[in-house]
C-alpha cells in the first residue's frame, strides 16, 4: 500500500533548484531528504578530483544521504540536480517525528531502503561479472528513461567506463 504523501504537506517546502545545483556535498552531514516532483538527480562520489555517478533519481523518487540522514555521520556521496528540478523537501526533525508516529511511514521507508539496497547490489554484482558492453545493455533494459534523459558523460560515469567508450558501445549497437 503506497502512502498518500498528500497528507503530509504541511510538513514539506516546496524548492526549484537550477540543473546542476549541489543539494548536498559529500562530507556534509544530510538533514533534508528531497521528494522529485519534476526533475532528475544524481548522487556521485569524488573519486581524486574524477566524479563517479552512483544512482539517478527521477519523478516520484525520494533521496537523501540517508545513512548520514540517520546517522549524523558525514555523508559518504553528494547530490545534485541534472535538470530544473521541482523538489519537495522534509527537514530530519519533522520526519524523525512521522517515523516514531506513523507506523506507515516507517514501513515505507523500509521497503525504500530495500529497493535501494537491492539496486545497489544489482549494480554491485554487475561491476564484478559483466562487460561494460552488458551493463550498458542491462542499463538500456530495465532503465531506458535514463539513456533518454541523462547526458552521456554521466551515464558513462555510472557504467565505469570513459565517454569515448560508451560511443564505441553505443555505435555497436
Amino acid at each position: 500500500m503506497a502512502i498518500d504523501w498528500n497528507k503530509f504537506d504541511h510538513l514539506f517546502k516546496r524548492r526549484e533548484v537550477a540543473a546542476k545545483t549541489t543539494l548536498l556535498k559529500e562530507g556534509e552531514i544530510s538533514r533534508t531528504m528531497f521528494f522529485i516532483e519534476k526533475g532528475c538527480l544524481r548522487t556521485w562520489i569524488n573519486n581524486d578530483g574524477k566524479e563517479i555517478t552512483t544512482q539517478f533519481f527521477f519523478e516520484n523518487d525520494r533521496v537523501a544521504s540517508i545513512e548520514s540522514f540517520k546517522t549524523n555521520q558525514p555523508s559518504l556521496y553528494s547530490i545534485e540536480s541534472l535538470e530544473p528540478s521541482i523538489l519537495r523537501t522534509i527537514s530530519q526533525h519533522d520526519f524523525q517525528n512521522s517515523l516514531e508516529n506513523l507506523p506507515e511511514i516507517k514501513k515505507e521507508l523500509e521497503e525504500h531502503l530495500f529497493r535501494r539496497l537491492l539496486h545497489g547490489q544489482k549494480l554491485f554484482y554487475s561491476y564484478l561479472k559483466n562487460s561494460p558492453q552488458k551493463r550498458y545493455q542491462e542499463l538500456l533494459e530495465e532503465y531506458p528513461h535514463i539513456i533518454q534523459r541523462v547526458p552521456q558523460h554521466y551515464i558513462a560515469s555510472y557504467l565505469g567506463i570513459t565517454s569515448v567508450s560508451l560511443s564505441r558501445i553505443r555505435n555497436r549497437r
